[in-house]
């Protein structure tokens, strides 16, 4: 079956259903297109030759003549952090709230694109209407200020999108969710809730953010030597938390890392941090006692330009941590992380650092709802219809028998289905009607690189079979002239004797070879890069990516 264009209501997720992060959504009304969030993931250990990946938006760049603008619901880097690199291709306005709009502000400035991008701060609670879609902001709590789920409603129904959220009685920075609003939608009638299912495995609640400020000021109080605590950087009111313990605690706070200072002056902006003084430089930071200091600093992650990184692997050019001092990961370990994570953690320990996290200390508390806050929504909300998103399938599953029991129909979704809500005959649900094309997309530097072209194939194949690298000069009629140079970093140390041997044995092979294929170039070159990866396999079993660059004198 075909989906129609015209006359229908659909959901579309092009990335986020799954935990990887790369969140882009899609609802289709009666021809018309509205896009949710634009985030990265992370590459992990399934595909270490990708840092940072955004999901391909060519489906949706195809049809940018329908896409009538870019909803951004909160701004954590899987929502909101490939917009500068996609934007581009979509063109189209962005609505986002007066936080989530300055940190925008920042990133598309980073790009060059921000008098580029028509960029709409919608105030907190605020509507937008865009074609079909009537957009209503419903006030939510998250670790980041301003998360806002969305009402969408048109005119074969209302959909709610929750986006990431919790229900945290004590936020510390804004204030809680809305459930009136929710449950004044529920009373209208909601068509279905696309909605996050990240713990739906947990049972209870998520906790509080005022729970780890708490703990934390208990925490920072008892401890001597330097102390630094690493979070996600838009995590505003884990940054307030950290500093008034340290206050507390007779510390003054620096800061380690670009995105928070991006994020702290974003906050300041929209009148979040005002009781707070300025935060020292990163330069200031050595002249301070180390029972007097705290560094808060980017790299809970593991990412490994991150200051953490830089300060585990002792090459900070600004600070240095080591016997005696403390370290506290304020996070949760993102799903495909926990490698650098575990690593970067054992470097601090080894170096001296004793290390905390929120396995042995209330240092952290999630932004996403348990299974109570999961009952509560949907008791307010009342859908028909219930679409988990944005956990892995066994987290999908669950969501989907909660909803059940809450009185809901759940259908489960993949990136790239095509799921029709509306309409549909007699009281059928919702179901997926076609497919479109999805994928991830590396983000290397400044260039969107497929994941199965040339270049990243070519990259995979190093890291896993190495790179050997042979200059070879030979004169006109093909005459090898002296040695010939062989490198292969990853496979061979400089002190080996492999190198040597295969240079003296790819000097014999070309000289044997016939005349003719020597007077070609590239017929050189390729007969030279054979033989080279032949005697490299012969002795190491492998098949290293080969590169000979010839000189012809």
């Amino acid at each position: 079956m075909n989906l129609n264009d015209n006359g229908d209501l659909a959901f579309i997720p092009l990335g986020g259903t799954g935990e990887i992060g790369c969140n882009l959504n899609v609802y289709r009304c009666d021809g018309h297109l509205l896009a949710i969030d634009c985030g990265i993931g992370f590459g992990g250990a399934e595909q270490p030759e990708a840092e940072v990946m955004v999901p391909d938006p060519s489906w949706l760049a195809e049809r940018r003549d329908k896409l009538l603008g870019l909803v951004i619901t909160h701004a954590h880097e899987d929502h909101v952090g490939a917009v500068a690199p996609l934007w581009p291709q979509l063109r189209c306005p962005i609505y986002a709230s007066p936080f989530t709009a300055a940190v925008l502000r920042r990133k598309l400035g980073e790009a060059g694109l921000l008098h580029q991008v028509e960029l709409v701060t919608v105030p907190l609670g605020g509507e937008v209407e865009l074609g079909p879609f009537r957009l209503r902001f419903i006030r939510v709590t998250h670790s980041v200020p301003e998360p806002q789920s969305i009402a969408i409603r048109t005119p074969h129904g209302t959909v709610l999108h929750t986006g990431d959220w919790k229900l945290d009685p004590e936020p510390l920075i804004g204030q809680p969710a809305d459930e009136e609003a929710f449950a004044a939608l529920g009373r209208e009638g909601v068509l279905a809730m696309v909605c996050d299912s990240t713990n739906a495995l947990v049972e209870g609640h998520s906790g509080s953010e005022a729970e780890v400020r708490r703990s934390m000021t208990a925490l920072i109080r008892k401890l001597k030597g330097r102390v630094a605590v690493t979070c996600f950087a838009t995590n505003v009111a884990r940054m307030e938390s950290v500093a008034l313990a340290a206050h507390a605690a007779g510390r003054q706070v620096a800061l380690f890392g670009r995105s928070l200072r991006n994020a702290e002056a974003a906050a300041r902006e929209c009148g979040y941090l005002q009781n707070l003084p300025p935060f020292l430089q990163e330069e200031d930071a050595d002249d301070i006692p180390d029972d007097q200091l705290l560094i808060l600093c980017t790299g809970s992650q593991g990412e490994p330009r991150s200051a953490m990184a830089k300060i585990a692997a002792d090459t900070h050019p600004r600070i240095s941590l080591g016997e005696g001092d403390t370290v506290i990961f304020s996070s949760r370990m993102i799903p495909g992380n926990e490698r650098a994570i575990l690593r970067m953690q054992d470097d601090l320990a080894r170096g001296g650092c004793k290390v905390m996290t929120a396995d042995d200390h209330m240092v952290h508390v999630s932004g996403h709802p348990a299974r109570d806050e999961l009952r509560r929504l949907y008791s307010l909300v009342k859908p028909r219809f219930s679409v988990p998103v944005h956990g892995e399938w066994r987290h999908l599953q669950e969501h989907a028998a909660l909803a059940r029991e809450m009185g809901a129909t759940p259908v489960l979704v993949e990136d790239g289905d095509v799921l029709q809500l509306a309409p549909r005959a007699g009281n059928a649900a919702p179901e997926v009607v076609e497919g479109v094309p999805t994928g991830q997309l590396a983000l290397d530097g400044e260039r969107l690189l497929p994941l199965d072209g040339g270049v990243l194939g070519a990259r995979r194949r190093m890291l896993f079979n190495g790179v050997v690298m042979a200059s070879l000069a030979v004169d006109r009629s093909g005459r090898v002239l002296g040695s010939p140079q062989i490198s292969a970093p990853g496979l061979f140390d400089m002190a080996d004797m492999e190198p040597g041997q295969l240079a003296d044995e790819l000097a014999r092979a070309v000289t044997d070879l016939p005349s003719a294929l020597k007077q070609e170039d590239d017929m050189l070159r390729d007969a030279a890069r054979t033989v080279l990866r032949k005697a490299v396999s012969r002795r190491l079993r492998k098949r290293p990516s080969v590169e000979i660059h010839l000189l012809r004198v």
